[in-house]
């Protein structure tokens, strides 16, 4: 089964600035969608110097492999690989170019679409800069974003920007379409709040899983109780995406949580309201 996306290449029309009808409808039946070419050359390539740079120096804040103890990454920081860094964390914070992506009409008014006016950017989830390196990545198993999350109500949508090209074999991501319409039992689900994969009643959902391969520039916009999942990067490249979330501005995080640890951004209007 193929994904239907919008293509941006020299043999389509120019990047419509909205979702169209088709659109919406897939985001709303499968709890994603892509969007070819969302994000310019010049523009990934700012992101990726500011990656290297943040990944060479090791300027923080950052998230270890080795902090998590996902299948596959070093034991500690002090094993082979523990430096290997997982997450560039706070990116907003780290270069303008993300203010300037954040900004971008053709970006806003699609989360406009989905999330209402005006849209509001929590810096506590996301906000980052994944990194999956060669030999010391690690899986992440089949989760829902939500489930960490405390917000009034479980409405969010996150953007992954892929800096490079994702595909199976160097990490990308898998996807159950609309399995943000199904409700999960807490015994679905492990300590962890991982999807068991060891579960017979599982297994359906688990069946209907499909990558998501995505080039430079490409844009996956997914629901926040869409269940995904990641391998490990079996190449021999580094993969970049920066990530960020955002939540109608009615849904605000729940007072004592996590949610409401940091400020949020409001983002600008895509156009002027008349």
């Amino acid at each position: 089964m193929s994904l239907s996306t919008t293509e941006n290449t020299s043999s389509t029309p120019q990047l419509s600035p909205k979702f169209t009808d088709d659109e919406l409808s897939q985001f709303h039946r499968d709890g994603f969608v892509i969007v070819r070419g969302l994000a310019d050359r010049s523009l990934v390539a700012q992101m990726r110097q500011v990656t290297d740079e943040g990944l060479e120096q090791e300027i923080p804040p950052l998230e270890f492999e080795a902090d998590l103890h996902y299948p596959g990454a070093p034991e500690s920081r002090d094993a082979t690989g523990g430096r290997t860094v997982r997450r560039l964390l706070q990116a907003h914070s780290r270069n303008i170019v993300f203010t300037q992506w954040l900004g971008r009409p053709a970006l806003v008014s699609r989360l406009e679409q989905l999330l209402g006016v005006p849209v509001v950017m929590p810096l506590a989830h996301h906000n980052c800069i994944m990194t999956k390196h060669p030999d010391f990545s690690s899986q992440t198993g089949w989760h829902q974003d939500i489930r960490y999350w405390g917000f009034t109500r479980p409405e969010l949508v996150s953007v992954w920007l892929a800096l490079g090209d994702e595909f199976p074999e160097n990490g990308s991501l898998y996807i159950i379409p609309g399995s943000h319409l199904g409700t999960l039992d807490r015994s679905q689900l492990d300590e962890n709040l991982f999807f068991r994969t060891d579960l017979p009643e599982n297994q359906p959902w688990l069946d209907r899983a499909r990558p998501v391969e995505l080039r430079a520039g490409d844009a996956l916009f997914f629901h926040c109780k869409t269940v995904h999942a990641a391998q490990q990067n079996m190449t021999s490249e580094v993969k970049y995406s920066a990530v960020f979330t955002f939540r109608p501005h009615d849904n605000p995080p729940r007072p004592g949580t996590r949610s409401a640890s940091q400020p949020e951004i409001i983002l600008p209007l895509s156009s002027p309201i008349e």
